[in-house]
This record gives C-alpha cells, sequence and structure tokens, in this order.
C-alpha cells in the first residue's frame, strides 16, 4: 500500500499534555504542518496561549545514536475543536491518558475523513475501544487504527504548582518502538506510515520499528504497568515520606532512581512472566526480556532508547546498588497515572484475560487490591475497563484471534 500521499498531509496531535505537546513540537522542527487539540476542560492551562508562546522542546535527549532535535515551535493551530484539528489530516495521533480516550474518540469519529491512519502513543487496548466505538456508532471510513506500545519518548513538561509552561524536556528517545494496527492484516501499512511521522524519526533511523503480531501483543508489550505498578505500589513509603520525612525536593522523587530494589525487580519479573503465560494462552505475541534485565535502575526500557549488544544483553546498565538520575521523576502521590490509570485500565484487563482463558494473574491481582487499597476502592468493580468495555468478551480463543487478525469474529 502506498502511504506517500502522508507526506504531505497535517498531522493532527490529540492531547496536550507532556507526551502530545513534545510529539506536536518535534513534528513542527521538522518542517510539517501540525495541529494540536487540546480538550476545553483544559485549554485555558494547556493551548490558549501556544500561539504567543510557541512550545519549547529540550533535553539530554538521550539515545545510542545521538539524534536530538531541539527548539521552539510554533504550531499552526491549537483548538479545542475536534473538527478543524483533524481536518483534511493524513496521520492523527491519540496521546493522551486511557481514562480520556472514550470521550475524545466520541468527538473523533463523526470527524474521520478515508485513507487517515491513527496512530496511539501508547495503545493499552485503545485501538479496540476505537474500533468497537465506529461499529457501535456506524462509522465506515476506510481509515488505518493501530498502537504502539510506548511513546516515542520519555518526556515532562514543566509545570508549577498548577501552572504549566510551554516547555517539554526530553530525557530520552526512543530508537525502536513496537507496533501493530487493529485487525493486524492492516499492520504493515500502519508500520509503513510511521516514515511520515516526524516524532518517529529516531525510530526509524536506530533500530526501527518492529511489528507485533496483533494488537493484543501490543498491550503486552507495554512496559509501563510492569515497571510502574510493583514500583509504585511497594515503594509507596518512599515516595510519601521522600519530602516530609527524608527532607528532599518536593518534585524530585523518581520511582527508577529512589524506588527500586532487588526485591520490587523479582516482583516486576514474577508480574511479567503472568503477562507471558496471557500472551501463550491466547497464542498472541510478546517481547521477550531476561531475568537480569529487570534489575537495572531502568529496568528493561533502557533498550528501548540503548539498545542491545551483539549478544543480546542491556548495551547499559544502571545498577541497583548505585544512584543514578537517569529515570523521569514520578510518581508523586497515589494519585499519579502510574497507579490510577497502569492499575485500573492495564491491570485489570489482564486479570479479566487471565479469568476468561484460564491463566491465574496472582501478582496481578495482589497489585489491583493493593492499589484499590490506597483508594478505598475496588478495582475489580469500580473499573470500567473490562472485556466488554474493549468489545472482546464471550468469545472463544479461536474467534478472537480472528477478530484481532481480521476484524471480524
Amino acid at each position: 500500500m502506498k502511504l506517500d500521499y502522508l507526506a504531505d498531509m497535517p498531522i493532527a496531535v490529540l492531547g496536550s499534555g507532556a507526551v502530545g505537546k513534545t510529539i506536536a513540537a518535534d513534528c513542527k522542527l521538522a518542517g510539517r504542518e501540525v495541529r494540536l487539540y487540546g480538550s476545553e476542560e483544559f485549554a485555558e492551562k494547556s493551548i490558549a496561549n501556544l500561539h504567543k508562546t510557541g512550545i519549547l522542546l529540550d533535553g539530554i535527549q538521550r539515545n545510542r545514536d545521538g539524534f536530538e532535535r531541539s527548539g521552539k515551535a510554533f504550531l499552526d493551530l491549537a483548538s479545542s475543536d475536534m473538527s478543524a484539528v483533524v481536518k483534511g489530516a493524513g496521520i492523527i495521533c491519540v496521546a493522551t491518558t486511557s481514562w480520556r480516550h472514550e470521550g475524545m474518540f466520541e468527538k473523533l469519529i463523526p470527524c474521520l475523513e478515508d485513507n487517515q491512519v491513527v496512530m496511539i502513543f501508547t495503545d493499552n487496548f485503545a485501538s479496540l475501544l476505537l474500533r468497537k466505538m465506529m461499529r457501535e456508532k456506524g462509522c465506515k471510513k476506510n481509515i488505518i487504527v493501530g498502537g504502539w506500545a510506548s511513546a516515542p519518548y520519555g518526556t515532562r513538561e514543566e509545570k508549577i504548582g498548577n501552572y504549566r509552561f510551554p516547555h517539554v524536556g526530553v530525557k530520552y528517545r526512543a530508537i525502536t518502538l513496537r507496533g501493530a494496527a487493529f485487525p493486524a492484516k492492516d499492520s504493515d501499512a500502519f508500520l509503513e506510515a510511521s516514515k511520515y511521522l516526524p516524532a518517529m524519526d529516531c525510530v526509524t533511523q536506530g533500530d526501527g520499528v518492529v511489528k507485533g503480531d496483533t494488537i493484543l501483543d501490543i498491550d503486552f508489550a507495554n512496559v509501563n504497568p510492569v515497571i510502574h505498578v510493583p514500583a509504585s505500589v511497594l515503594g509507596v513509603s518512599s515516595m510519601e515520606n521522600w519530602s516530609l520525612v527524608y527532607g528532599n525536593e518536593p518534585n524530585s522523587y523518581s520511582m527508577y532512581s529512589h524506588g527500586l530494589c532487588p526485591s520490587i525487580c523479582e516482583v516486576q519479573y514474577q508480574f511479567y512472566n503472568e503477562e507471558i503465560a496471557l500472551a501463550e494462552a491466547l497464542n498472541v505475541g510478546c517481547p521477550r526480556y531476561k531475568y537480569d534485565m529487570f534489575f537495572s535502575r531502568r529496568s528493561v526500557l533502557t533498550q528501548e532508547y540503548m539498545g542491545l549488544d551483539k549478544d543480546g544483553n542491556d548495551n547499559v546498565i544502571f545498577p541497583l546498588d548505585q544512584p543514578s538520575d537517569e529515570g523521569n521523576t514520578g510518581p508523586d502521590s497515589i494519585h499519579h497515572r502510574y497507579i490510577t490509570e497502569d492499575i485500573p485500565v492495564s491491570c485489570k484487563i489482564y486479570h479479566e484475560l487471565g479469568r476468561a482463558y484460564g491463566v491465574p494473574t496472582p501478582i496481578i491481582d495482589a497489585m489491583i487490591v493493593l492499589g484499590g487499597a490506597f483508594h478505598r476502592k475496588n478495582y475489580f468493580v469500580e473499573s470500567r475497563y473490562s472485556l466488554d468495555y474493549i468489545g472482546i468478551s464471550g468469545m472463544s480463543k479461536d474467534e478472537l484471534l480472528e477478530y484481532l487478525h481480521n476484524g471480524k469474529s
């Protein structure tokens, strides 16, 4: 499928947080027409003055190949009008938290046009949700929908209190990302389209994209739950005592730099093995990591931006017995997305897949129980994320695989 028409079409970015702003600024600095959507709820804080200030993109941008793109980007449009942002766009990047996907898709679906490519950073079951909502709304636009296992960057938006500066600092850039379309028959075209998104330049000029066999492969490949959840839940005392008891600067706590320890890394590894068991039971893919790769201050994330050596080991290791400031900051409270998104979304779906297809998930279930206890909630009951919510309930394994590959059960 020829997708070179995307080269001259505007890029729409939906979501005006750190990842959305970084994608938008990166693509604009590469010379493309870029439009940024921010919801009306947050427009005043996130996009209202961007026409005057632009977005400053900088940071150390760590990656094996030394790829870097910095500067102040003035976007072609920053608006809470979905139609204006999406009209005539070639690639539509969705970069928002999972809890906002449904509301965003409600506004996006009526605006979709034939031959558009929707890329979701990070997928987190959003491709399944979008296709289900399109079907329910009778939308038959000929588009490609797919997701990535991670964002192209580790990035943070500069903030003081509730004030957001028009400044994003990129800690690292990925040199490889795993992606797939839903249905999977569109995956080759989906990956080809990434060549026309400058936010992926460090990937396409690095080790390149990796094709997952289905969108569930991508959702298992999402490293956020396996890294964030055990470290945030089991390291909660370090986080809550960081400033009040230990006297450190507020907002300087890093789960990677200050929370990880051998015991937590062991739990992360066991969490990961439950994901592997789910993937094998469903006959879908999942990336494979060696045991030792979990025992580093950047966990398995390092290879995403620093790659592997000739023997398949991490090029760079950050030992647990040595201090490091390599990791992004956060979480800063139990209300951080490492807990409030990764547990009731990803962990909850893993749990439901385990129950539906006969795979025990005791470590994942324990994280759901403990994270819920922090908030006095039962996420097994209160999270709206379920197999029914994403459109795959009641399917046999064969029916599920047919649906993932071809879009029909």
